[in-house]
């Protein structure tokens, strides 16, 4: 079994005329998945790379049988694509832009909670199932199959700890990165609801950092319903009061979202917390 991803999955790319679809487009399909076109109003009829372009995602679902979109228009035309691949029936949508608009993503969180869609984003890697396939940035280079799932919001030590672990012999069933901005689709309650529930992960880990209060509930969810051992890090132990430490959404104000009282929420629950990414292995085992 693999979360939200696998080999089977039909995935178009929004976008895929620009520099960065048609980059990561190549580079999905290279590892595997079955990215079976692209959407790009006008250039309908067309190919790049030798990926069909549809004029619109609902005309790309008919043709192709996708259920899976992945976003890399500019950051002020990722509502109004979002919102044409919900309402075409898109189940899974990534959305890789950064610097969208907080409203903007708000009204795109309100219509995939209303529809059942899996969001993933704004501003995130994306995900991938090693070994099956990936949608997004994530370096496939890096990953190799096993039996740890990750969820992390910085796109940067998704890469990390992904690398520490294939380093190290510890395979990943699933590797997700949800994004830091404040707004954002799937968060660590879902994927740790799907972690818990996969065959196929044994172990699970959390990668937060400072700003909000996702890890502490998160914290109380593993309390009450998952029974994998988890391991985390929390990025941004020294940030200073008001200051965001490179997401929208890691800001510490008073004493809401800091690293001390994460950290505190979750080895309350047994969750072993590392000091270090370096660390996560080691605690792992």
């Amino acid at each position: 079994m693999a979360v939200l991803l696998d080999k089977d999955t039909k995935v178009i790319v929004q976008g895929i005329t620009g520099y960065q679809g048609q980059f990561h487009a190549n580079l999905m399909r290279d590892y595997g998945t079955k990215v079976v076109g692209g959407v790009r109003p006008g250039k309908g009829g067309q190919e790049i790379d030798g990926f069909p372009i549809f004029d619109s995602v609902k005309e790309a679902m008919d043709a192709t049988g996708a259920t899976a979109s992945v976003v890399f228009v500019p950051a002020r035309f990722v509502r109004l694509a979002a919102i044409e691949a919900i309402s075409a029936g898109i189940k899974l949508l990534v959305i890789i832009t950064e610097g969208v608009p907080v409203t903007d993503t708000m009204e795109i969180v309100k219509l995939v909670n209303e529809k059942g869609i899996d969001l993933i984003g704004p501003n995130c890697p994306g995900l991938i199932t090693p070994g099956q396939a990936k949608i997004g940035i994530i370096p496939a280079s890096i990953v190799m199959p096993g039996n740890v799932a990750i969820v992390s919001k910085s796109g940067t030590l998704t890469y990390e700890v992904i690398d520490q672990l294939t380093r190290a012999g510890m395979g990943q069933s699933s590797c997700v990165g949800i994004g830091g901005d404040p707004v954002k689709g799937i968060n660590f309650i879902e994927c740790l609801r799907y972690f818990q529930d996969d065959p196929a992960t044994e172990k699970i880990v959390m990668i937060g950092e400072i700003g909000g209060d996702a890890e502490e509930k998160a914290a109380e969810f593993i309390s009450q319903h998952v029974t994998k051992p988890v391991v985390a890090f929390i990025a941004g132990k020294t940030a200073k009061e008001g200051k965001t430490m490179g997401h929208a959404g890691a800001i510490v104000m008073g004493n809401t979202g800091t690293a001390k009282g994460k950290i505190e929420a979750l080895e309350k629950v047994n969750v072993r917390v590392a000091e270090k990414i370096s660390e996560i292995p080691k605690f792992l085992k």
